[in-house]
């Protein structure tokens, strides 16, 4: 009667001496690609840096493609393609894609966002994705992005993150004058329009009127060589200023910003470098996730199919046979059960940090709205996969029903016939500043995903 009854794994309590000591060392790569990498542009470099040293070379679309080759297709510095070209018939197994996004909730800088008021210099913000507005009060927060001049020149910034570097902050309301906040809705007492990021408050010597937004103005000069009119063509992002660091005296977990979804992005990319295979490897970090997967650094860009016609072309395959032959993992993350919050969760169908990672054959809200849904077959497919190299999986799904919901990119893919389903991690404190994972359900991750290319 044992072995007739569907048990989750503590992927912890499976792991031997050998394993443990190999999850703790692939967690230390993962905070540091977290460090690195906080915004979508800042990932794209921050991998483009680790497949370079492994041989892959830029690719340019229409260009051949052979087995064997290793490239990678850098769109516009906000998404990645890495592929790697087989030997396998791909008119039998197709390619075997890997996807996650590298964008996060975060707060970005509006077009005209400098101004001072009672002799204090703020940035006016604009949210990105879905957050909860009073978590982005009272932290240290740091610049991330790019300015681009009217003669195409280009500058980077971060300011923030160096020890040495000031961090930039949104106030909150003292609880001894909050009486009239208190009583209100999270959405009521938290304006979008108050996210406004203090960023001075020395004046300019001499100067009466907006003294402060002037000195402000004049070291953005200074250090960057712009102007005020710059900020109408930049990308800014405003993220917290934090480390990637372990959690819990037995450091089994690890907090950060920007785990959803970077943390199925880093294994992705590792199990598509280490691994061995014959297979056809698409593997992709998309951008735009957060609103939808919208604009041509999203998912829903024709680049997708641009790339599989360019695959299809230099093997001398029929496209729509490639795409059906094809198979795929949205790598993205899912809410872990929290036992603070367990009437938000349906707990037989929750999924639980630690063990291991999470499946999931839907998303959407109500009856399964703007869901993939996977098959019964694929998911059969898969499940055997996973068996074979002992990768530790549980299945989920995204809350109790009706409570709520949210998307991924898997139905995307499966608009070009794919077969595709969710496959990543349990996070905890998901869209929050800073988010929290188990070490262990990453490292599973990275073994799921190689023993899927394969």
């Amino acid at each position: 009667m044992e072995d007739l009854t569907y048990k989750r794994t503590n992927a912890n309590n499976v792991a031997d001496s050998a394993e443990r000591e190999a999850i703790n060392a692939y967690a230390e790569g993962y905070k540091a690609y977290l460090d690195a990498g906080k915004t979508e542009r800042e990932t794209v470099s921050e991998t483009v840096a680790m497949v370079e040293a492994e041989g892959y070379r830029p690719y340019e679309l229409g260009a051949p493609i052979h087995p064997g080759d290793k490239l990678y297709y850098n769109n516009r510095g906000k998404s990645l393609f890495l592929l790697r070209a087989g030997t396998a018939s791909l008119a039998e197994n197709g390619v075997r894609i890997l996807v996650a996004h590298v964008d996060s909730p975060r707060l970005d800088l509006k077009q005209v966002p400098l101004y001072e008021s009672d002799n204090i210099a703020y940035l006016k913000t604009h949210y990105y994705g879905g957050i909860k507005k009073y978590q982005w009060l009272t932290i240290p927060l740091a610049l991330h992005g790019v300015i681009v001049k009217k003669d195409g020149t280009v500058v980077d910034v971060c300011i923030g993150e160096d020890e040495n570097d000031p961090v930039f902050y949104i106030t909150d309301l003292l609880p001894h004058l909050s009486q009239e906040i208190m009583p209100k809705s999270v959405r009521e007492a938290f304006p979008a329009e108050n996210l406004n990021i203090i960023v001075g408050g020395v004046p300019v010597e001499g100067e009466e009127k907006d003294g402060v937004k002037k000195n402000v103005l004049r070291y953005l000069n200074e250090a960057y060589g712009i102007s005020e009119e710059d900020f109408l063509s930049a990308e800014i992002e405003a993220v917290p200023a934090y480390k990637a660091k372990d959690v819990g005296f037995d450091r089994a977990f690890i907090a950060s910003y920007g785990h959803d979804d970077r943390v199925c992005a880093y294994p992705e990319v590792t199990a598509t470098l280490q691994t061995e295979t014959d297979q056809t490897v698409l593997t992709i970090l998309a951008d735009k996730e957060e609103i939808g997967s919208e604009g041509n650094s999203g998912m829903q860009c024709i680049i997708i199919q641009d790339l599989l016609d360019c695959i299809a072309a230099s093997y001398g395959v029929n496209p729509a046979l490639l795409r059906a032959k094809s198979k795929c993992l949205s790598a993205d993350v899912t809410a872990a059960f929290d036992p603070n919050y367990k009437s938000a969760f349906e707990y037989m169908n929750a999924t639980l940090a630690g063990h291991g990672v999470a499946m999931t054959k839907f998303t959407g809200s109500g009856g399964k709205s703007g869901s993939n849904d996977a098959s019964a077959e694929y998911i059969g497919y898969l499940r055997g996969v996973f068996a074979r190299d002992n990768v530790v999986w549980q299945t989920g799904e995204l809350g109790r029903v009706d409570l709520g919901g949210g998307g991924t990119v898997a139905k995307f893919l499966a608009h070009y016939n794919i077969d595709t389903v969710d496959v990543g991690v349990p996070v905890l404190s998901m869209h929050a500043p800073y988010e929290l994972i188990a070490k262990v359900d990453v490292y599973q991750a990275h073994k799921a995903f190689a023993a899927f290319i394969k």
